[in-house]
């Protein structure tokens, strides 16, 4: 699978994730993916301050990207 593959079915994922974030007043975006094994992404608005936001981000996010790209070994947020 090629990147660009790989980078499309984690932006899918991400816009599935998106709407339970929203509802909370938050957001997510794609920063890179390194070595087409980790997804580094970036929390925005009510997530960056949220005390469950690891939680969401190992439970919902990587769950949810590995789903559609199981070659995604994790996914770590990067600060603002």
């Amino acid at each position: 699978m090629n990147n660009t593959d790989i980078k499309n079915k984690v932006l899918k994922a991400l816009d599935e994730i998106r709407p339970f974030l929203a509802s909370d007043g938050g957001d997510i975006s794609l920063v890179s993916i390194d070595k087409n094994k980790v997804v580094n992404v970036q929390l925005h608005g009510a997530c960056v301050s949220c005390s469950v936001n690891q939680m969401t981000l190992k439970q919902g996010v990587e769950m949810t990207i590995k789903k559609h790209a199981p070659q995604i070994e994790k996914v770590v947020s990067i600060e603002p």
